[in-house]
């Protein structure tokens, strides 16, 4: 018998069943309240993000949030206090 003789046997999908799963928490539509922050000497959006969020690449959650307060997100100042959405 060749390589090419066999039975081709098809995998069976009987016990699948439609819908999606997920291992990222549900979001809701509206983030929570969220705390408060006060920019320190040398604190960048991206590092108060890390802290908060574990993701230095959700500073734009910050910088959102807080439009009014910041003009340009490289340039915060301590003393600044800043919504931290979410948390």
């Amino acid at each position: 018998m060749g390589l090419f003789d066999r039975k081709k046997v098809k995998p069976d999908f009987s016990n699948v069943h439609s819908g999606g799963s997920t291992t990222d928490p549900a979001k809701s539509a509206k983030p929570g309240p969220g705390r408060s922050y006060t920019v320190q000497k040398g604190d960048t959006l991206s590092q108060i993000a890390e802290h908060f969020y574990g993701s230095a690449s959700k500073w734009r959650v910050i910088y959102e949030a807080n439009r009014d307060l910041i003009k340009d997100p490289d340039l915060i100042y301590p003393g600044q206090t800043f919504t931290i959405p979410g948390v």
